[in-house]
């Protein structure tokens, strides 16, 4: 059932479009993705859809008593109770109808209320309703599910009696996204509800929101996020708003062959148009031909005319390069302790960081990464253990509070006050490729928002040709297409990354290698994000499977136990590496598949293309050549698409 339906709606600001003629579907169950970037519209239309603005065109129609949870991006819970009085409150419904079914227990045990009697039946056809909307509000659960909600969040029960007015924004903002869980709206609208959150609280949330009953509209920047949680994509981009199906990587692939199509329908009108456009100019003036020449005319003014397909906006395009190599061995730490006053946040940490390595480091809030680099780069003391650098190391660091930018000088100065001996045509140029053209320049830093700002960090990290980067959550702020810009260019970066993100996405095309930072120390693994989640969910199972032994041999059943579980535990991870192999094997199949159709279709349009011009007609051999040519690559066209849907069924069933 549609529980939301947009016609046409429109959002003007003065004479300019944001954007217009915007339909959209949301059915109650519905797991939907708006993407666009920054400045495209998607708060605003996010406040339309939420009833805080109205559209200036266009209507909205929603489902009788359809209700709709909102969570802003800087919205943050405000309240003057504790934690567990502000979400105590949610209880208030299951409690009056608590009190109310005790109420109707006692006169139903009263002995002198006559069972026969209309009051009688009448109590208790109100308890069975009442008990009946008590068990459908999880009156027997609710507690128990704000506590997991509130833990899932990293509230704990030594949290509960804080105030909510001592704590951060962050926290604050994660607060207000738990109690709207637990409000169970029909609709919950969530503006970049991933902010704030380690990677750990992430994943909680994504398993969460999988099981969530109800429908979901999210914006998110984090990919990652987006592929577990959402089933359909709308895009906000050049004032339009276009449906696609699937999760987040399903759009990329979908909107790039939706691309590929549209031009391919202009490119083949604007040819049929060229060759009547030729013919009537041609034979207008000819008397033998005129009727001709006027029906093409004709045919001409009845053709409807496709507009050039947009690709994607104007993107940013920049580098990181090196001015000397480093050796080796980049950066060691031995029995690191790192933290404020004496107040450790991680210590026994060991480092080994080598030439060309790309390393992340994750990890909850509040364990010390932020302090970790920091330490790394000597802007804090050690409080133990030493740090030592190889040889021909340069340092830069990205401080994702960027406190390092002066927000009372320009762009322009910002960038090349750092280095006056650039022409100030070279500093304009440079920030031309971060997207910073024209007045841009002459903006204060203080008046851009934190992607403009993070821009700015990364044009003067970008001149300074270190071979060695720090970046502390370098993706915040940026949108999805700057994300895939910056990830590009530090695959291309032939120095050595030791960045620290919660950007699942970003991490796994970035890190040869993952080190888990905790109280007790580092752990390193070996691999992508994806590797790491395995690794750990190994360990968990491993752990799992030790206490269940340790229990099983106080009832004299270890060896038993160990052996079947031994066996299980082989077997499944032989499936599983088997299945990987497959599907790896299939996948690059696939892509070889994909190559080859792409260049027999550029080999065809060729032939096609020789085929239509006018001096083969006159040669009947190189017609004829050129004829088989097209029906040998054709054949083969149809092989390949035969054989490429073959292994996609295939992959599908692995």
């Amino acid at each position: 059932m549609i529980l939301l339906q947009t016609q046409k709606i429109a959002r003007y600001f003065g004479a300019d479009k944001l954007f217009d003629n915007v339909s959209l579907e949301i059915q109650e169950k519905s797991r939907i993705g708006l993407v666009g970037r920054n400045g495209a519209g998607k708060s605003t239309l996010l406040n339309i859809l939420s009833g805080k603005e109205e559209p200036d065109e266009g209507a909205i129609h929603m489902k009788k008593e359809c209700s709709i949870g909102y969570l802003d991006q800087h919205t943050g819970l405000e309240s003057d109770l504790t934690i567990w009085e502000e979400m105590a409150k949610l209880t208030e419904h299951t409690r009056m109808l608590e009190a109310e079914m005790n109420t109707i227990e006692h006169r139903l045990a009263d002995h002198t209320l006559d069972k026969e009697e209309n009051d009688y039946r009448s109590l208790l056809d109100r308890y069975d309703r009442l008990q009946q909307t008590f068990k459908q509000a999880n009156g027997y659960g609710i507690e128990s599910e704000i506590r997991s909600v509130l833990h899932g969040f990293r509230f704990y029960e030594e949290d509960y009696d804080m105030p909510i007015a001592n704590l951060s924004g962050g926290q604050k903002t994660r607060l207000a996204l738990a109690k709207l869980l637990l409000q169970k709206k029909d609709l919950l609208i969530l503006d970049e509800p991933t902010n704030h959150l380690d990677i750990d609280t992430l994943s909680w949330l994504e398993t969460y929101l999988q099981n969530y009953s109800k429908a979901l509209l999210i914006v998110s920047h984090d990919r990652y996020f987006m592929d577990k949680v959402v089933q359909e994509i709308y895009e906000v981009s050049r004032g339009s708003v276009t449906h696609y199906h699937g999760n987040y990587s399903q759009y990329l692939k979908e909107k790039s062959e939706r691309i590929k199509t549209e031009w391919k329908t202009f490119e083949k009108q604007q040819k049929k148009v060229a060759k009547l456009e030729e013919f009537v100019n041609r034979n207008i003036v000819r008397a033998s031909t005129t009727k001709r020449a006027q029906a093409r005319r004709k045919q001409l003014e009845k053709m409807d005319p496709l507009n050039k397909p947009q690709g994607d906006e104007k993107s940013a395009h920049f580098q990181f390069e090196v001015e000397r190599d480093s050796g080796q061995v980049v950066l060691q730490a031995e029995e690191l302790a790192v933290g404020y006053k004496h107040t450790p946040l991680s210590r026994g940490i060991d480092l080994d960081v080598r030439k060309e390595e790309s390393i992340a480091i994750v990890g909850p809030n509040g364990v010390g990464k932020t302090t970790l680099l920091k330490t790394l780069i000597r802007h804090l003391s050690p409080l133990e253990g030493d740090i030592r650098y190889g040889a021909k190391v340069d340092i830069g660091y990205y401080d994702q509070e960027q406190l390092t930018l002066n927000e009372q000088k320009s762009v322009l100065n910002e960038v090349w006050d750092d280095h006056p001996l650039m022409s100030e045509q070279s500093v304009r140029t440079l920030l031309g490729s971060f997207l910073f053209s024209g007045d841009d320049v002459d903006k204060t830093v203080g008046s851009l928002s934190g992607g403009e700002k993070s821009r700015v960090a990364l044009a003067k990290l970008a001149l300074e040709k270190n071979n060695l980067l720090l970046l502390d959550e370098p993706t915040n702020h940026l949108d999805i297409d700057s994300k895939e810009v910056l990830e590009n260019a530090l695959i291309d970066f032939e120095g050595t990354l030791l960045f620290v993100s919660h950007d699942r996405y970003f991490i796994n095309r970035l890190a040869t290698k993952i080190i888990e930072l905790s109280e007790d120390g580092a752990t390193v693994y070996l691999g992508d994000y994806d590797y790491y989640v395995q690794k750990k969910a190994e360990l968990v199972a491993l752990r799992l499977l030790e206490d269940e032994e340790n229990a099983a041999s106080e009832t004299g059943l270890q060896d038993t136990f160990r052996t079947k579980a031994s066996s299980q535990n082989k077997l499944d991870f032989e499936a599983q590496k088997e299945k990987q192999k497959q599907e790896r094997k299939l996948s690059r199949a696939i892509e070889s598949c994909e190559q080859q159709l792409e260049k027999l279709e550029t080999e065809l349009e060729k032939v096609q293309f020789e085929l239509s011009q006018p001096d083969v007609f006159s040669d009947v051999e190189k017609a004829e050549i050129l004829a088989k040519e097209n029906d040998r690559l054709s054949s083969k066209q149809e092989e390949l698409l035969n054989e490429w849907e073959a292994l996609q069924d295939e992959l599908d069933n692995v």
